[in-house]
């Protein structure tokens, strides 16, 4: 008795186009299974976040930038041309404060307390915005005094 193998290649080429009523898939070999196709209704978004709006206030100024997910909000902005206090650029030394007025910030890699951070204060050089932002630099004094005091507790 003769067995036949039969071999199927798929691919994910951009000008393959299937139907699920195709001839392709109602002329198979007599003894192979009949398969139907599977569609998904399921789209992909073909958006894509690249980047937040932040609006930073410094100097009785407002600036607004547009961050990469991949960069800090103080990298942004020395890149943009801001004047605006930093130091040691890995989240220690508090000498890049800001008050996140709005939005949502990813800053892990820094050493603020947990609940420094939930009363809305950010280190920049270690803030990556994961949405739109408004913050406002602040001195370091008023970020330092509320770190120690809840250190303390």
């Amino acid at each position: 008795m003769a067995t036949t193998l039969h071999t199927l290649h798929l691919t994910t080429s951009p000008s393959f186009k299937s139907q699920p009523n195709s001839k392709k898939f109602q002329n198979l070999h007599p003894n192979t299974p009949q398969l139907k196709p599977h569609f998904s209704s399921r789209r992909l978004s073909s958006t894509s976040i690249n980047a937040y709006k932040v609006v930073i206030e410094h100097n009785n100024k407002s600036t607004e930038l547009e961050v990469e997910l991949d960069e800090t909000i103080l990298s942004k902005a020395l890149d943009s041309g801001l004047e605006v206090p930093y130091d040691c650029n890995l989240g220690v030394c508090m000498t890049c404060p800001a008050r996140l007025l709005d939005g949502k910030v990813d800053q892990s890699d820094g050493m603020l307390s947990d609940d420094v951070i939930e009363r809305g204060y950010a280190l920049m050089c270690v803030s990556y915005p994961k949405s739109d932002c408004h913050v406002r630099i602040i001195p370091e004094e008023e970020l330092l005094s509320l770190q120690l005091a809840t250190a303390n507790d």
